[in-house]
C-alpha cells in the first residue's frame, strides 16, 4: 500500500510518500480502506517530535480517517466488510490502509461525505468534551473561543451556538473570522487588528463572558481569562502558538474563576460515562447536520506534507516573531559598531539593515543576524558605492531599488 512516511523526527517536509506492507489485521480489529484522512495540529507535533507523547520513528502520521471496511478479524461483530466507518487514532491515518479496534469505529451517517467524516473525530470531540462537560456550558452564556479560524476553534464555535451560548470568535484574520461567522459566531475579534485583546474584548462584552476556550495559549490567554465574569471557566486545550502562559494566579483569587484542561484519553479514562454520553449526543448532531466540520483545503496523498505544512505556519510565525525581536536589537547594536568601518553615508542603510536581521533572526539564529547584516552592508551600501568607478551603473540601480522596497 501507498503511506506517509515519518522516518526522521523535523518539519513537515521530512514526511514521505512510499510503498509499505499492508498493517497486520489484529485480535477485533478492521482493516479500512481509507477514502479520507483530515490533518490535525497534533500531527505536526507529532512529526517534530514535541507533542506530549513521543513516537519513535519509522511511522505513518495521521489520527482520523475516514472509509470503508475490506476485512475483520474472526469473531468481530461491531462493524462489517462494506460498511462505511470513520476513526481515530495516535497514527496511521495516512496512508491507503489502516487498521483499527473494530468498537473504535463509527458508522458514518448516511448524507455525510468521507471527507467531512473524517475530518469530524478529533476537533467535534474534543470541542464537544470540552464544552458539554469541561466547561458545562449553558444556554444564554456568553463563550469566547480562542483561535476560532483553526480546527478546534471552529467545532467550539459551531457546537457553542447549539448549546445556545452566545459566541465571541477571537482569530489572527478576516478570513478566518468570516468561517468562524460561517459557523455561528455572534461577534468577531481580530487580536492583530485590535492589538490591545483585552480592550476589544472589553468593548464587545462590556459584562464580561462566562467560558473562555484556549487551544492556542501564548499572549492570548491572560488578556481572555481577565474578561470572564466572578465565577467563570476558563479551559485550556493546547498551545498551538508554541507558547505556554503563565498566569497570575492572583486574577483567579479576585475573579473566582476556575481555570480547567482537557486531554482527550485522560478524560475518557476517567469519565467514561460522561465520554459515551458525549460521543452518542456529538453522532447525532453529525446525522442531523447540525454539527459539520469546516474543510479549508483538500490534497491528494501524495501532498502529505503540503497538508501538515498549512498546520505549522502559525508555529512558525510565532517563532519569527520571538526570534526576530532578538535579532532585531543584535541588528541595531551591530550597525552602531559598522558606522565607524563604513565609508558610506548612513542613513536609511541601517534601516535595511536591521530589517534584514529581523528576517535572519526569524529562524532563531543570532549568528545568522551578525553575517546577514554584514552581508547586506556590504551587498546594498558599499558595492552600489563602489560599481560606478567600474561603469556597473545598472547593477548600482537594481540593488538599489531593491533596498528602496524596504525602506
Amino acid at each position: 500500500m501507498r503511506a506517509a512516511v515519518c522516518r526522521v523526527h523535523g518539519e513537515p517536509e521530512v514526511v514521505e510518500v512510499d510503498e509499505l506492507p499492508a498493517p497486520p489485521l489484529g485480535e477485533g480489529q478492521a482493516r479500512v480502506r481509507v477514502r479520507a484522512a483530515a490533518v490535525n495540529f497534533p500531527d505536526v507535533l507529532l512529526v517534530a517530535d514535541r507533542y506530549q507523547l513521543s513516537v519513535p520513528p519509522p511511522f505513518v502520521p495521521g489520527s482520523e480517517f475516514a472509509g470503508t471496511v475490506v476485512e475483520v478479524a474472526d469473531g468481530v461483530t461491531d462493524v462489517a466488510v462494506g460498511d462505511r466507518v470513520m476513526g481515530t487514532g495516535m497514527v496511521g491515518a495516512f496512508a491507503e490502509e489502516a487498521v483499527a479496534a473494530a468498537s473504535s469505529l463509527s458508522r458514518v451517517p448516511d448524507g455525510v461525505d468521507d471527507a467531512e467524516a473524517a475530518a469530524f473525530g478529533v476537533a467535534h470531540r474534543t470541542a464537544y468534551h470540552v464544552l458539554r462537560s469541561v466547561a458545562g456550558l449553558q444556554p444564554g452564556e456568553e463563550l469566547i473561543v480562542l483561535g476560532a479560524g483553526g480546527g478546534v476553534g471552529l467545532a467550539a464555535v459551531q457546537l457553542g451556538a447549539v448549546l445556545g451560548a452566545t459566541v465571541t470568535a477571537v482569530a489572527s484574520s478576516s478570513e478566518k473570522l468570516e468561517a468562524a461567522r460561517s459557523c455561528g459566531a455572534d461577534r468577531l475579534v481580530d487580536h492583530t487588528a485590535a492589538g490591545d485583546l483585552r480592550q476589544a474584548l472589553r468593548e464587545v462584552l462590556p459584562a464580561g463572558a462566562d467560558v473562555v476556550v484556549d487551544p492556542v495559549g501564548g499572549d492570548l490567554a491572560e488578556p481572555a481569562l481577565r474578561t470572564l465574569r466572578y465565577g467563570g471557566r476558563f479551559v485550556t486545550v493546547g498551545y498551538a502558538s508554541g507558547t505556554i502562559p503563565k498566569i497570575p494566579l492572583n486574577l483567579v483569587l479576585l475573579k473566582g474563576c476556575r481555570i480547567l484542561g482537557f486531554e482527550f484519553r485522560a478524560f475518557a479514562t476517567h469519565q467514561p460515562d460522561a465520554h459515551r454520553r458525549n460521543e452518542a449526543e456529538l453522532a447525532q448532531l453529525l446525522a442531523a447536520r447540525r454539527a459539520v466540520p469546516h474543510i479549508g483545503a483538500r490534497f491528494p496523498l501524495d501532498d502529505a506534507a503540503a497538508a501538515l505544512g498549512c498546520n505549522v505556519v502559525a508555529l512558525r510565525m510565532q517563532v519569527f516573531v520571538v526570534g526576530g525581536a532578538l535579532a532585531g536589537l543584535s541588528g541595531a547594536l551591530l550597525v552602531y559598531y559598522l558606522q565607524a568601518w563604513s565609508p558610506a553615508a548612513w542613513g536609511y542603510e541601517e534601516t535595511f539593515a536591521i530589517f534584514v536581521a529581523i528576517l535572519v533572526g526569524g529562524v532563531g539564529n543570532n549568528w545568522g543576524v551578525i553575517v546577514g547584516t554584514f552581508l547586506v552592508q556590504i551587498v546594498f551600501v558599499e558595492v552600489p558605492n563602489l560599481l560606478p568607478q567600474f561603469g556597473y551603473l545598472g547593477l548600482v540601480d537594481a540593488l538599489e531599488s531593491v533596498r528602496d522596497l524596504f525602506v
